[in-house]
């Protein structure tokens, strides 16, 4: 038998072996599975493989910088919105190590804009960054996010919290993973239970949140605003929190989570339950159950 032959047998075998049978602990392939499900994985995608060097190089960055805050400089970009000398090398490095491997790909960025023809095949878009106020003042909820699109389409997406060594990755058709486990969504399906993330304005108190938005908070049982939306849409994508609403976001904050939260059996659209989001940068993420309930109490039906 060629090699070819034999990586192309051993790789459909393996798909086979992870993909079908279940173990006691829910995922693929029982308890052994982990080494062939990265396996498979990144062997079939060699950009996420890029992509994951490229997030853990950007994290080794952040964590040394993290030691010696004191030293950290900061400047003001916006109200609320800070960028430090870690955010631009950071993203130095990120565009560093996927123009290396792909040198013919766009690179959108937070900190440089856009980089490369504006209607390449393949655009990376990064945040290197996000949660740079928690990170200048040592509160470690921030990360390191990388999407891929292909003619506009998201098709692999690495999300990195260094402070904590958890590397979310997706692959469009294949899944959504932490550290190399599958991961799905909540199953919580009553509303009044229900966690929910949110990047809106004055989400820190629910109290002074506009009346549609107060709304959808007081059904719910909590609203937690932790500063790094890419993380929020990785804890939906996980089940840690049951759904997301953000305002005004940017690209690169969305465009690694949202596929993280398809590919975890989420739903993800705008405010009317369309797919303008990334355009509109305002954002329902949830698992099926809780979205129906979140669009619902965001749009109330008009009185009778």
């Amino acid at each position: 038998m060629s090699h070819l032959k034999w990586h192309v047998w051993l790789s459909a075998f393996l798909v086979f072996w992870v993909d079908f049978p279940y173990g006691d602990n829910g995922q693929p392939g029982g308890a052994a599975s982990g080494l062939f499900t990265a396996y498979v994985r990144n062997f079939m995608h060699p950009m996420l493989n890029i992509a994951i060097k490229a997030a853990r190089r950007a994290g080794t960055i952040i964590n040394r910088a993290s030691m010696d805050l004191e030293r950290l400089s900061v400047a003001r970009k916006g109200p609320r919105d800070y960028v430090t000398e870690v955010d631009r090398a950071a993203e130095e490095s990120i565009v560093e190590t996927l123009h290396a491997a792909y040198p013919d790909h766009a690179v959108l960025g937070e900190e440089f804009g856009l980089q490369g023809p504006d209607q390449a095949e393949f655009q990376w878009i990064i945040d290197p960054l996000d949660g740079t106020t928690n990170f200048i003042h040592g509160l470690p909820n921030y990360a390191v996010s990388i999407a891929l699109t292909q003619r506009g389409q998201v098709t692999q997406a690495v999300i990195y919290d260094p402070s904590r060594n958890e590397l979310f990755t997706a692959s469009r058709g294949s899944g959504t993973f932490l550290n190399d486990r599958r991961v799905r969504v909540s199953g919580r399906t009553r509303y009044h239970e229900a966690l929910l993330g949110a990047h809106w304005p004055n989400s820190g108190d629910p109290e002074q949140g506009s009346a549609r938005f107060r709304n959808m908070a007081e059904g719910s049982t909590g609203v937690r605003r932790l500063g790094a939306t890419v993380l929020d849409l990785a804890y939906v994508a996980c089940g840690r929190l049951d759904g997301f609403c953000g305002v005004g976001l940017k690209p690169w904050d969305l465009a690694a989570g949202s596929l993280m939260v398809l590919e975890a059996g989420g739903l993800v659209a705008d405010f009317d339950g369309e797919q303008g989001w990334m355009d509109s940068g305002n954002v329902l993420a949830a698992s099926p159950k809780i979205f129906t309930q979140m669009l619902s109490a965001l749009n109330p039906a008009p009185a009778a």
